[in-house]
């Protein structure tokens, strides 16, 4: 979902970022977001850690008959939004305030690890890979949904131009990050796909969607 952090915005920003994220997000899980998370999910089983979970716009679309869901999510003002969507669902969750680069997990424990618009906001996205391998049981599965660095040259090239005060607005979201390549790089075996995030500003339009494996 997300996991804001203080770099290149301030701890006033991130409250406000975590009041006005439902909003802002809207029109993009209206236009397929809400559909592709529903699609990913389906395929979660066992014990299930979600990184970064924000606000929880996941909640609803975990199978009922999961063993565990674990959830880590470590500003507090999206902590609270994720609580309350829990109750109003009547869904059943660990909450943890871990970060992604320390998760709060046994060593191969997890089945499925998720993550949606997370690894972009993460300060080490090696690191966080990493860990994600130590939790993941043998046969364990990430999913997830990530906006990506563009393969198009001029939106590359406008990316890198807006990378800082995207940065600095989104509550320390990396936009031109190269998450799938970071993925093979922490020995993962990816399956994804590309897709639009349609609803959101260019800079953050190139998705990828899928499944990665050890």
């Amino acid at each position: 979902m997300t996991q804001l952090v203080k770099v290149g915005s301030s701890r006033a920003w991130l409250r406000i970022m975590a009041l006005l994220y439902d909003p802002f997000l809207w029109s993009a899980e209206i236009a397929g977001m809400r559909r592709r998370r529903r699609n990913l999910l389906a395929q979660a089983h066992g014990r299930v850690l979600e990184i970064g979970a924000g606000t929880g716009l996941n909640i609803t679309h975990y199978p009922a008959d999961l063993d565990e869901l674990l959830l880590t999510e470590p500003e507090a003002g999206m902590r609270r939004k994720l609580a309350h969507r829990l109750r109003r669902h009547g869904r059943r969750a660990v909450i943890s305030d871990a970060p992604a680069e320390c998760l709060p997990s046994d060593s191969a424990s997890v089945d499925t690890v998720v993550a949606t618009l997370v690894l972009c906001t993460v300060d080490d996205p090696a690191r966080v890979l990493h860990e994600i391998t130590r939790v993941l049981r043998p046969g364990g599965q990430l999913l997830f949904i990530e906006h990506v660095r563009s393969k198009w040259r001029p939106l590359m090239l406008w990316q890198n131009i807006f990378e800082r005060p995207w940065r600095a607005f989104a509550g320390g979201c990396v936009c031109n990050r190269p998450t799938l390549d970071l993925m093979r790089a922490a020995g993962f075996e990816v399956d994804a796909t590309d897709a639009v995030w349609s609803g959101m500003p260019f800079v953050v339009h190139p998705l990828v969607i899928g499944r990665a494996t050890r």
